[in-house]
């Protein structure tokens, strides 16, 4: 029997608490945003791409199933998390919410997807995180209620 295999990239979003723009300052969302690159690296091996704006971080990594997908955004968020507020005592009362979003897409597209959290934090296409999380559950046919989604 031929091993096994796996082609599934996970885009993976989270905001901040109450979406306040925590990474607003451009050092500390490159900061941010590299760091929960090297917990992947170990977890998954290297993300795709870690993009964002000041309220939301988007994921875009290879799934190779040694973990679980709740068990690897828990342990990107929750080490994370800790850095941040260690790091960055000016933003002491950073915190993730529980919520997260995670999807699948196939190889094929990837490449749209890069694009998209690649060109997110440029004008005219800077998207809120609502815009960004509504628009992947409508792409991937997840039923959502306005009223709950949003913490």
């Amino acid at each position: 029997m031929a091993p096994s295999v796996s082609s599934v990239f996970l885009p993976i979003v989270f905001s901040t608490k109450e979406h306040f723009p925590f990474l607003s300052d451009e050092d500390v969302r490159r900061q941010v945003q590299a760091f929960p690159g090297g917990i992947a690296k170990k977890l998954q091996g290297p993300p795709l791409l870690i993009g964002g704006v000041s309220d939301h971080v988007p994921i875009l990594i290879p799934w190779r199933r040694s973990v679980s997908q709740a068990d690897l955004v828990k342990k990107l968020k929750r080490g994370s998390n800790l850095w941040i507020q260690e790091r960055f005592p000016q933003i002491a009362q950073f915190a993730w919410p529980a919520g997260y979003g995670v999807f699948s897409v196939s190889a094929s597209q990837g490449e749209a997807v890069r694009t998209d959290i690649a060109n997110q934090a440029e004008p005219p296409a800077l998207v809120s995180f609502q815009d960004e999380f509504r628009a992947f559950l409508e792409k991937h046919g997840v039923a959502f209620d306005e009223r709950s989604v949003w913490d």
